[in-house]
């Protein structure tokens, strides 16, 4: 349990097998999913021109110095989890369970919404191959998309190792196609030619875009964390899980600016902004049909399509295993603990993050694809971000005698850098999204989180109405760099087990049979 150092009884060890190049691919292939495909008109918007590539920049920056966060803690705390072993360590001396229970809660709101933005991409795409239909046959497409996959997650999920597999190369088919065809009619006149005023630093409507610009780019980059969910199955976690983030940020840099300045480069950017013009909710296909016409453009529609039904499926599948780990430690309310009596999935995870899916889903088509990002990212940033900024520093101070085998480059630079990008989003997310008020609603789930801990907690009689339970075991424990074995089963499981549980970013390789170095699920 949970503040005993002990693994539960029915956890299952891990064994340290995904060396780097397997790392840093499982990184990629969580952060380049349908994403680019449908914030780059967003991201066009936000800054009023070509120069829009300023944002997936900026985004890179953040994610750079928020991966070096996760590298430290990841390097140091190298047990399945990820941000639930870090908040959980660092803040048990004051708040018990507090900080892993609100990130359970927020991550009950944050990964259905983060889904959803799949399915809107889906219907976005589907216009293109029906442009006829209209906006109940969107909505119940899309709904129908989410009911379908929650249908086929209802049993027990085997060999998802090659539906990953699938994904990846449909993805990566999809983006290098969408280049080599951007590259191959480039205008340097359309990349390249800015209107006026585009760089006037003084002016309040850049840094307005600029925010805007920053959210829709560290969206895009969202996955760069994943082999820190996985440290308990990393090879020599002190070196690989740095290394991991680094390099995957910096390659998805690459494959973000070829894709976006070659698709600039054939689609006026103009023609991204009219609601009316294919190339503001499907740019993908009106790059391949400029280029190379209307028969590659249905093509490459058809992979983009598998691509977000795939992150769809394999998503929900971990994401519906973060609450039923979360219970099965005590962290978390209990009903979220129990398994289908004969296929062994979790009932209540998988029913409520589809529900919750369905209506953020709702939300978006009846506003806009980047409320939802904006919502998805304002709930995230005030538990998950901040608090792990917080957590390098206070783990510095708490367990100073902790193994560190990567130490932040520049400490505290890297934690400054991305304390100012998370607040530059959180702190102009009403701005973007007038009358939205994602910062309002975001402050409201984390208050009803804390109202839901303190009648959970009273009725497990942890702390505030207990003792709280303080937990070293990483402290104390074998070097997982030198012993492979260390650590593995010591934290809550986000990865497949015999029982068919994933958890956080958990891979999809779901099931006995499943490699759990292949892959873990898509957010978008």
């Amino acid at each position: 349990m949970a503040g005993t150092g002990r693994p539960p009884t029915d956890q299952v060890g891990f064994v340290r097998r995904i060396g780097l190049f397997q790392a840093t691919a499982i990184n990629m292939s969580q952060m380049c999913g349908i994403g680019p495909f449908v914030t780059i008109p967003l991201m066009v918007a936000a800054f009023g021109g070509p120069h829009a590539v300023i944002g997936f920049v900026a985004g890179a920056v953040l994610a750079l110095a928020d991966g070096l966060i996760w590298a430290e803690l990841g390097a140091s705390l190298p047990g399945a989890g990820g941000s639930y072993v870090y908040l959980r360590q660092a803040f048990q001396y004051r708040t018990g369970k507090l900080m892993p229970f609100l990130f359970v809660w927020t991550m009950m709101l944050y990964f259905p919404v983060a889904l959803s933005t799949g399915v809107i991409g889906f219907v976005q795409y589907l216009t293109y191959l029906w442009p006829g239909m209209t906006q109940t046959q969107g909505d119940l497409t899309g709904l129908g998309l989410i009911a379908l996959v929650v249908a086929a997650l209802w049993g027990r999920v085997e060999n998802l190792a090659r539906i990953t597999a699938v994904l990846w190369c449909v993805m990566i088919a999809s983006v290098l196609l969408v280049i080599a065809a951007a590259y191959t009619h480039f205008s340097p006149d359309l990349a390249f030619t800015y209107p006026s005023g585009a760089f006037e630093l003084t002016s309040s409507h850049f840094w307005i875009g600029f925010a805007a610009g920053l959210t829709i780019g560290i969206y895009d980059y969202g996955g760069y964390n994943t082999t820190a969910y996985m440290g308990a199955e990393i090879k020599d976690p002190g070196r690989n899980i740095p290394r991991s983030i680094i390099y995957s940020v910096l390659g998805i840099m690459a494959i973000y600016l070829l894709l976006q300045i070659g698709t600039l480069g054939v689609v006026d950017w103009e023609d991204m902004l009219d609601p009316e013009n294919p190339a503001s909710s499907s740019i993908a296909s009106a790059v391949m049909e400029t280029t190379w016409g209307k028969g590659a453009a249905d093509a490459v529609t058809v992979l983009v399509l598998v691509t977000a039904v795939a992150s769809v499926f394999t998503g929900l599948l971990g994401a519906s295993r973060i609450p039923y780990n979360a219970a099965r430690e005590r962290v978390f309310f209990r009903p979220f603990a129990v398994l289908h009596p004969r296929h062994r999935f979790p009932v209540l995870g998988l029913l409520s993050m589809g529900g919750i899916g369905c209506v953020a889903f709702l939300i978006g088509r009846h506003t806009d694809l980047a409320t939802l990002i904006q919502l998805l990212l304002t709930v995230m940033v005030l538990v998950q971000a901040l608090g792990q900024i917080a957590a390098v520093t206070v783990l510095r101070r708490r367990q100073p005698g902790l193994r560190r085998p990567y130490r932040m480059w520049l400490y505290p630079l890297p934690s400054v850098v991305a304390l100012v990008g998370w607040l530059v989003i959180y702190g102009y997310a009403d701005r973007n999204s007038p009358g939205r008020h994602p910062i309002e609603w975001s402050l409201a789930w984390v208050g009803a989180g804390c109202v839901a801990f303190l009648l959970w907690a009273r009725y497990e009689k942890v702390w505030p109405f207990g003792p709280r339970e303080i937990s070293e075991e990483y402290l104390h424990g074998a070097d997982p760099d030198t012993d492979p074995g260390a650590g593995a089963g010591s934290v809550p499981d986000p990865r497949p087990d015999a029982e068919g549980g994933t958890g956080p970013d958990a891979g999809p390789g779901a099931g006995p049979d499943a490699d759990p170095g292949t892959g873990v699920p898509a957010e978008r």
